[in-house]
């Protein structure tokens, strides 16, 4: 899910979205590319349609920041029945090893109810650097967490 004010009005190139899709498409993940505006609401219902239709996984890509517009954790936050504190930190610190701005990313990463069981749901930067540096933190992580969500052994 791209959020994004200029990429929903068309003004600008959702670049970040079918990256991401891309990315996760290599680990065996399917991938929609939902845009929706900056704002808690448009956040929180896209999130939650995603939730409604069965998704195993919700990357959103942008809203992470500190300015005004930046509101993704405060849409994300009410639907998140647990955070994973340390994968949102390892997503910062695999970025500011070479951006130093990450670190003001205020993405969250954590568990949501979906229709089909617990959802991994992870907030990235959205910038196409940010969204590598996500990927390749839940790239190893992945398949082991929707196994975990779904009821499987340590």
């Amino acid at each position: 899910m791209t959020v994004s004010d200029r990429c929903a009005r068309g003004e600008a190139e959702d670049r970040s979205g079918p990256l991401a899709a891309a990315l996760l498409a290599e680990l065996g993940v399917r991938a929609d590319v939902v845009v929706v505006p900056d704002g808690v609401d448009s956040v929180r219902a896209a999130m939650g349609d995603a939730l409604a239709a069965g998704a195993r996984l919700v990357l959103t890509t942008g809203g992470t920041g500190i300015g005004p517009r930046d509101v993704t954790p405060e849409g994300t936050r009410p639907l998140l029945a647990r955070e994973l504190p340390g994968l949102a930190q390892a997503i910062r610190d695999r970025g500011a090893a070479t951006v130093p701005a990450a670190v003001l990313s205020r993405g969250l990463a954590g568990i949501a109810e979906g229709r089909d069981g617990d959802v991994l749901v992870v907030n990235a930067p959205g910038s196409p650097g940010a969204v590598r540096d996500a990927v390749a933190v839940l790239g190893p992580l992945v398949g082991h967490v929707l196994d975990q969500l779904a009821g499987g052994g340590h």
